[in-house]
């Protein structure tokens, strides 16, 4: 899996990814040194000023800090989280992608650890599902990366 460029760099034709229609509005690496409650401060600032209401805003933040607590616990313990506005929506992506990380995700087995976590009822990954709009993981050799979309009013 390639790491996706920043929308400011070039244009990525991955759906997932930011293209140059898009507006990053945040990156930020989260990890050690980076306690997620900050991550979870910006992620609620930056939803709520790009016009995503109350309650959506909440969402947007859980939706967040669960795929950022999913990367620190199941994965090698940090990663990188974007949001970026594209044809009428918000999306919040989190990776924990590279070859540094994809070393620390494998198992004994050589299997990555992220394409085993289960989705059931009270987890993280369900909850997520519950609240977004969208929502894709794309789990390869090189690490996973979570991608949710929540649809601005019009």
């Amino acid at each position: 899996m390639r790491r996706p460029e920043p929308a400011s760099s070039g244009c990525a034709t991955d759906s997932g990814t930011p293209s140059c229609a898009a507006r990053l509005l945040l990156e930020e690496q989260f990890g050690a040194g980076r306690p997620l409650y900050q991550l979870r401060q910006a992620v609620q600032a930056h939803a709520a000023a790009a016009g995503l209401p109350g309650r959506r805003v909440l969402d947007m933040m859980i939706a967040a800090h669960e795929l950022a607590a999913n990367a620190v616990r199941h994965g090698a313990g940090c990663g990188r989280l974007r949001i970026w506005s594209q044809g009428g929506a918000l999306r919040c992506q989190v990776d924990n992608t590279g070859p540094e990380i994809a070393a620390a995700l494998k198992t004994e087995a050589g299997v990555n650890v992220a394409a085993e976590w289960p989705v059931r009822h009270s987890h993280g990954l369900w909850m997520i599902r519950q609240l977004a709009d969208q929502m894709s993981i794309v789990s390869g050799p090189d690490g996973t990366c979570a991608t949710v979309v929540f649809t601005l009013p019009a």
